[in-house]
């Protein structure tokens, strides 16, 4: 096995070449700022399945028509605490956030605000999303449908995507809780990180097109398909599948979205179908406001004890202390924020180019 290469990257240039890709594909400067804080907040989060990895598919999309570079999002209805975008065929991390942000002025003023979103498309890190809700002391959500490719509890056929949820909740002197996770045993993102570093993948994240399980990361590429949280009948792979399934609900068929497997795919490997019920993929986003329910100082107080004591776990190895939900991300984003981004060199390739096919200098 080669071992695998990294350049590092500072995280503003790295956002400022993002910016100026996404505007050269005729983004306005606000719109293409914001697609460039969302993918690269997620390679400082190290999440870097869904940071710049990410950008030679929605230029894909682009070119074929699939994302509106200048859309017209409307809110087509609100009824008190819950609005309804239109993303007029938005790239999704620019709709996502609009939507919260619409979330957020609804909070403010009702103590809980929920927008829909339709006819939109891949929304990069959920975690973004739900974390702008913090910034005011407000809890916050955020969910999506993606691409067919997992399968249903005990099924052999792709029905749904990876359906990320994100919850983040504000503490006091702590940081907040973020929980980020796929409703899949693996996002997507991660068995395209292991094909780049010629890696096998874990047992129980796919299985090949006649049930058994492969540890190939190109065993989805091949026709097979990801398992749900979980990964097999022994160890709840049927509550994955709930899990996934109430995100499309609440993302595709509650939204006019599209759905289960017509969600329009954003992998290359697969070609949306015809006849789709809704429109693009969709989000739901929200938020509630803790002081609505308690003395929000005695809240991030109760929520300070809550992640102290929870990380006083006892260790099972006392090399490895108990971690709560957004510590890994947190860590390395103060890391990577002093040290620089590591991209490895497959995704530095593409970066490469794409500079020379935008005319943008990396």
């Amino acid at each position: 096995m080669n071992p695998v290469s990294y350049e590092i990257f500072h995280a503003e240039r790295l956002k400022d070449f993002v910016r100026a890709i996404f505007e050269s594909q005729g983004f306005s400067e606000e719109h293409a700022l914001t697609c460039a804080e969302v993918l690269v907040s997620a390679d400082a989060r190290g999440i870097d399945s869904h940071g710049v990895a990410r950008l030679s598919g929605y230029l894909r999309l682009i070119e074929k028509g699939r994302i509106n570079p200048k859309p017209h999002m409307v809110f087509q209805q609100e009824r008190k605490a819950i609005a309804q975008l239109n993303a007029d065929g938005a790239i999704g991390l620019v709709s996502a956030p609009a939507a919260m942000q619409r979330a957020i002025e609804i909070t403010q003023e009702l103590g809980s605000g929920w927008c829909g979103i339709h006819n939109s498309n891949h929304f990069g890190i959920a975690g973004y999303h739900a974390l702008m809700a913090v910034e005011h002391d407000f809890i916050g959500m955020a969910m999506t449908n993606a691409s067919p490719l997992v399968s249903p509890s005990g099924g052999k056929e792709r029905m749904l995507g990876t359906n990320p949820i994100a919850v983040a909740v504000p503490a006091g002197e702590e940081p907040p809780f973020v929980l980020d996770m796929a409703t899949s045993a693996a996002a997507n993102g991660k068995l395209e990180i292991a094909q780049r570093q010629n890696k096998p993948i874990p047992e129980g994240w796919v299985m090949n097109s006649d049930g058994t399980n492969s540890k190939d990361p190109l065993a989805l590429k091949a026709g097979g398909l990801l398992l749900g949280l979980g990964s097999d009948a022994d160890h709840g792979y049927h509550k994955g599948y709930g899990l996934g399934a109430w995100v499309d609900i609440f993302s595709g068929v509650l939204n006019g979205g599209s759905f289960g497997p017509w969600a329009p795919p954003f992998v290359a490997f697969l070609d949306p179908v015809d006849n789709q019920p809704g429109k693009g993929l969709g989000h739901f986003v929200g938020c509630w406001d803790p002081a609505a329910f308690r003395d929000l100082q005695e809240f991030k107080q109760a929520m300070d004890l809550w992640i102290r004591r929870f990380r006083q776990t006892a260790p099972i190895d006392p090399h490895r202390p108990v971690l709560v939900p957004g510590d890994p991300e947190r860590t390395l984003e103060l890391e990577r924020k002093e040290s620089g981004i590591p991209i490895i060199s497959a995704v530095v390739n593409d970066l490469e180019n794409i500079s020379q096919q935008c005319g943008v200098s990396l």
